[in-house]
């Protein structure tokens, strides 16, 4: 936090799709050139931040080599990092390479704000749930934040976003985790991956907040997969002392990092 600051500010990056070899591509698109570009953006746009969150899908094939390539990578950027794990992650895999440096934890507190870092992934599976450990978390959390406000992270979306190739492939058990905070104040805002996309929604007093990928972007309302021709980009969050956020997307420059046209999946 600046000297004389009222709040922390988060940046997230999500759904990086590393992979073992830094040279291949997602659907045409260099996933570590584009991860470095919006790194590069961060720095030059956000330079002072607090905390960085990678909220899932850190590779595209669970490999030991792209996760150290995003440690790297992240690294440039000027406060601590933590991850989340997505479908296309390995969980225990990540939890090992991350392990030396904290990156893998259940909750961290910053300024007035604690933040709930969850994990959805089902091995083997595309869409989420959340287990009972992690359901537990959750309790344990808002049992213990005492005055402080409340962001909950997880990869899936809990919510319907107006997708109808995405609605099978969210968070199966959504209620589990609606039902426990919509009804605490303290519990400000939901964060997620997962989607491709930008999305700001309000639900009651939850801010709900989705955040393009760092590499490719899905169409928003399409009813079948569809890619975007939007740029990659990253959210940064301010979260004030007195519970308030402002937060905005930022993308890279028009036409860069395109995935070849006409893609029906990954």
């Amino acid at each position: 936090m600046s000297l004389g600051a009222d709040f922390v500010c988060v940046v997230q990056l999500t759904d990086s799709h590393l992979f073992a070899d830094a040279g291949a591509d997602l659907l045409g698109l260099d996933t570590h050139a584009s991860l470095n570009a919006v790194i590069d953006m961060v720095l030059e746009q956000t330079p002072e931040m607090d905390l960085v969150l990678a909220t899932g899908d850190i590779t595209q094939d669970g490999s030991e080599d792209a996760y150290r390539r995003f440690i790297a990578a992240s690294q440039r950027l000027p406060a601590p990092c933590y991850w989340i794990p997505g479908n296309h992650d390995d969980a225990e895999l990540m939890a090992e390479v991350g392990k030396p440096l904290g990156l893998s934890r259940p909750w961290v507190d910053l300024g007035n704000w604690r933040i709930v870092l969850l994990d959805t992934s089902i091995s083997g599976a595309v869409p989420g749930r959340l287990a009972a450990s992690q359901l537990q978390i959750v309790d344990d959390a808002l049992a213990s934040a005492e005055e402080r406000h409340v962001m909950v992270c997880l990869h899936h979306q809990p919510v319907d976003i107006g997708s109808d190739w995405m609605a099978p492939i969210g968070l199966l058990n959504p209620q589990d985790l609606l039902g426990r905070i919509q009804h605490r104040p303290e519990v400000k805002v939901v964060l997620w991956g997962h989607i491709h996309q930008q999305f700001d929604q309000q639900l009651g007093h939850l801010r709900l907040l989705a955040t393009p990928s760092t590499c490719v972007q899905f169409a928003a309302g399409s009813s079948d997969f569809a890619t975007d021709t939007l740029a990659p980009g990253y959210r940064w969050l301010r979260l004030y002392d007195d519970g308030r956020i402002e937060t905005a997307v930022r993308r890279l420059p028009e036409g860069l990092f395109l995935p070849e046209p006409g893609a029906v999946g990954y």
